[in-house]
């Protein structure tokens, strides 16, 4: 079973991270959007149970639910991502595994809302 988790293979997902660029006339924080490609993510179709919990916690319609590699150090909550060429929003906390008690190559899930 483990050699078949190791030959699935993601694909790139961009990730929007703001950065702290400096503040305005009034001291208030400027960021700019920097754009980072994440390799080897998986996008999943959400299952009813997670459609529904989605709806019930956050009042969200869940699209995907990306596998994140688990050497991915990047923050992931309530980002802008770009998917297959479609704008989508991170949303909930991500559900981070313990990497030692998960085989393969992906630990933590991340919920995905389409946006824009």
């Amino acid at each position: 079973m483990l050699e078949v988790m190791d030959r699935i293979k993601g694909v790139t997902v961009t990730l929007c991270e703001e950065v702290l660029t400096g503040r305005d006339e009034d001291g208030n924080d400027v960021y700019e959007e920097t754009k980072v490609d994440v390799e080897d993510v998986l996008v999943g179709e959400p299952s009813t149970d997670d459609i529904t919990d989605a709806v019930d916690l956050y009042g969200k319609r869940i699209a995907y639910i990306l596998g994140i590699p688990k050497a991915d150090t990047h923050d992931w909550k309530d980002k802008k991502v770009m998917i297959f060429g479609e704008e989508f929003r991170t949303f909930g906390f991500p559900m981070k595994g313990i990497d030692s008690n998960i085989p393969g190559h992906r630990s933590t899930k991340v919920r995905v809302e389409r946006y824009g």
